[in-house]
């Protein structure tokens, strides 16, 4: 099932306000966050749009969290944090997924909670294609 409102099902524009996808996974698409004050952060979104993950069979839930594991490996292959910090939220967005937020020792927000827009950081379209490129290459 798709949401036509939805970024995660639609992609395209819908998308492109907060993130660029990069690829599909088993039963999910791996997007990267366009908001990198954490250098790395991704987005794991399930294949259909469902809310939770209590509405997907006990092989779906385990073939996306095995497919959130082979994202935070790449993000650790390719970016070397010193720990990945798992969300899951959907209050507005009702999609399940995951944000899988790299953290730095003395680096932003260490220590802290991670916010969900700092807006801080975005960077060049080259510079987005680089990380695209060290997280594939890690998968």
């Amino acid at each position: 099932m798709k949401d036509q409102n939805c970024g995660y099902c639609m992609r395209g524009e819908l998308l492109e306000q907060f993130g660029i996808y990069i690829c599909d996974l088993s039963v999910s698409s791996l997007i990267l966050f366009k908001e990198q004050s954490h250098p790395g952060r991704c987005i794991v979104a399930y294949k259909d749009h469902v809310s939770e993950i209590v509405n997907i069979s006990d092989e779906e839930r385990n073939a996306f969290f095995a497919d959130v594991a082979k994202a935070a490996n790449a993000i650790h292959a390719a970016f070397h944090p010193d720990k990945v910090n798992y969300g899951a939220y959907g209050d507005t967005g009702c999609h399940l997924h995951m944000h899988l937020v790299p953290k730095y020792k003395d680096g932003f927000e260490w220590g802290g909670v991670f916010e969900m827009n700092p807006g801080k950081t975005y960077l060049s379209d080259e510079e987005y294609q680089e990380m695209i490129e060290k997280i594939k290459a890690n998968l």
